[in-house]
C-alpha cells in the first residue's frame, strides 16, 4: 500500500509519518485477520493527502459524497495503509446504544458485558468504519460523543470506563441521497473532519479498470469509462435515477464478459436492470448501446495470450 501511495504522488514526508505510526503501534496478537486486504484501490492524490494527514493528527473523518465516489473503498484503504484492524458498523433506523457499545449477556451463570464493535475497536486500536452514519437516529448516536471527542472514552453504565487505544480512529461515511437518511446534528458533525468526496474522473476510472483487468484492451477501458460518464451525465440532468450509476456493477459486468457472457448480457445484469422503471431501463439500454456493441465477447474486449 505504501508503494501505491508513492505511485499516486503522495508526499514522502507523509508516507514517512505513516511508517512511524505503524512502528509505534504494532498489531496485537490475534488481530491480524481484521486488517483489510483491499480488492479495489482509491485513486486521488489530494484526497489521500487530506485523509492521511487528518488521521495522523489524531482526528476522525467523515466522508461525504454521492453514490460511486469511493467512500467505503477509501475507508478500507486507510485501514490497510495504517495496518490497523477494521470494524465495519452499518447504521440503520433501529441502531441503538447496545448495538454499538455492547449489552449484558448471561455467561457461565453470571451476568457479564458483551462488547459491541465500538468497544472492541476502541480497545484494540482499530479503525472503525461507521457506514451511512446518517441512517441512524441522532439520539442513538449520542453515546458516541465522548468516544469521538477529546475525552476518547466509553462509559458503560455499571461497568468500567474504557479508554481508547491511541491508534483508534473512526471513519464515517454519509450519502445525502439515500432514502431514510437525515442531517447529522452539529454536536456529532463537529467531532469529525469532513471530506467532500469528488466524483471519480475518467482518468482514475480507467486506472481502476486496468488494475482490475490488466488484459483489458485500452480502447474498451476507455469506452467503459465514457459509458459511466454518459450515465452520470443523465443522472445529473435528472433524466434518470442514480440506480444504474453503479461502479460496482460496471466492474462486475466486465468480469462477467471475461467469464463468458456477451457485453449485452453482462451490462443488463450489472447496469441496466438496476433500474426498476421500464422507460428508464430502455433509456439506459440505449445509452449502453451507443458505447458498447451488444455482441462483444471476451475475445473482443480482452487481449488474447
Amino acid at each position: 500500500m505504501l508503494d501505491f501511495l508513492r505511485r499516486e504522488g503522495v508526499a514522502e514526508s507523509t508516507i514517512k509519518k505513516v511508517e512511524e505510526f505503524r512502528a509505534r503501534y504494532p498489531l496485537e496478537d490475534g488481530s491480524h485477520y481484521r486488517v483489510p486486504k483491499p480488492t479495489y484501490l482509491y485513486y486521488g492524490t489530494e484526497i489521500w493527502e487530506k485523509a492521511l494527514t487528518a488521521l495522523l493528527t489524531g482526528e476522525n473523518l467523515l466522508l461525504v459524497g454521492p453514490k460511486a465516489t469511493g467512500k467505503n473503498v477509501l475507508a478500507e484503504n486507510l485501514a490497510a495503509v495504517f495496518c490497523r484492524p477494521e470494524w465495519d458498523v452499518s447504521f440503520y433506523l433501529n441502531t441503538d446504544a447496545a448495538s454499538l457499545i455492547g449489552t449484558d449477556t448471561f455467561r457461565n451463570g453470571m451476568v457479564s458485558f458483551r462488547q459491541g464493535p465500538i468497544c472492541q475497536c476502541a480497545e484494540q486500536g482499530g479503525f472503525g468504519v461507521l457506514d451511512e452514519i446518517n441512517m441512524a437516529k441522532n439520539e442513538s448516536l449520542a453515546v458516541l460523543h465522548a468516544t469521538l471527542d477529546f475525552r476518547r472514552i466509553i462509559d458503560v453504565p455499571g461497568y468500567e470506563r474504557i479508554s481508547l487505544h491511541p491508534a483508534t480512529r473512526f471513519i464515517a461515511t454519509m450519502n445525502y441521497g439515500y432514502a431514510g437518511t437525515r442531517e447529522l446534528n452539529e454536536a456529532l458533525t463537529s467531532r469529525f473532519l469532513v471530506i467532500n468526496m469528488p466524483l471519480i474522473s475518467n482518468e482514475n476510472l480507467k486506472k481502476l479498470l486496468l488494475v482490475q483487468f490488466p488484459d483489458l484492451k485500452e480502447e474498451y477501458a476507455e469506452q467503459f469509462c465514457l459509458l459511466f460518464g454518459d450515465i452520470r451525465a443523465k443522472c445529473e440532468s435528472g433524466e434518470i435515477s442514480t440506480k444504474p450509476l453503479d461502479l460496482r456493477g460496471l466492474i462486475a459486468s466486465v468480469r462477467l464478459v471475461r467469464n463468458g457472457l456477451t457485453a449485452a448480457q453482462a451490462l443488463d445484469m450489472g447496469i441496466i436492470n438496476k433500474s426498476t422503471d421500464d422507460f428508464e431501463r430502455q433509456l439506459v439500454s440505449d445509452i449502453v448501446a451507443v458505447r458498447i456493441a451488444p455482441t462483444l465477447a471476451a475475445e473482443d474486449i480482452f487481449e488474447q495470450t
